[in-house]
């Protein structure tokens, strides 16, 4: 007798036999893509992008005619926020990628 080979789908049918005798198709479901995990840390990720838009939208001048060097060029603005939307995406890179914990 040949041996066929299983391939993983995303919902595979089997039969079962009940206790009357009847046949009755089990459907069988893969595991979730994310675990519980994975959208922690996605949620980190998204504060970490949040907080760095935040820094770079920054503050206002008193008076839109004039311009105010120190506060468009500051330090949270030009150098902070960036490095934290980075890391931020960095973050998000991570728990997509991150795989569940196997248990035996």
């Amino acid at each position: 007798m040949a041996e066929r080979k299983i391939t993983p789908t995303a919902r595979t049918t089997t039969k079962a036999t009940t206790a009357s005798g009847a046949k009755k198709e089990v459907k069988r479901q893969r595991p979730p893509l994310f675990e519980k995990d994975n959208y922690k840390w996605m949620i980190i990720g998204g504060v970490v992008i949040a907080i760095g838009m935040f820094l770079m939208a920054g503050g206002k001048n008193e008076s839109p005619d004039q311009f105010d060097y120190n506060k468009v060029y500051a330090s949270s603005r030009i150098t902070i926020a960036p490095i934290l939307i980075l890391a931020g995406f960095m973050i998000e890179i991570f728990a997509i990628f991150k795989r569940p914990k196997v248990q035996h």
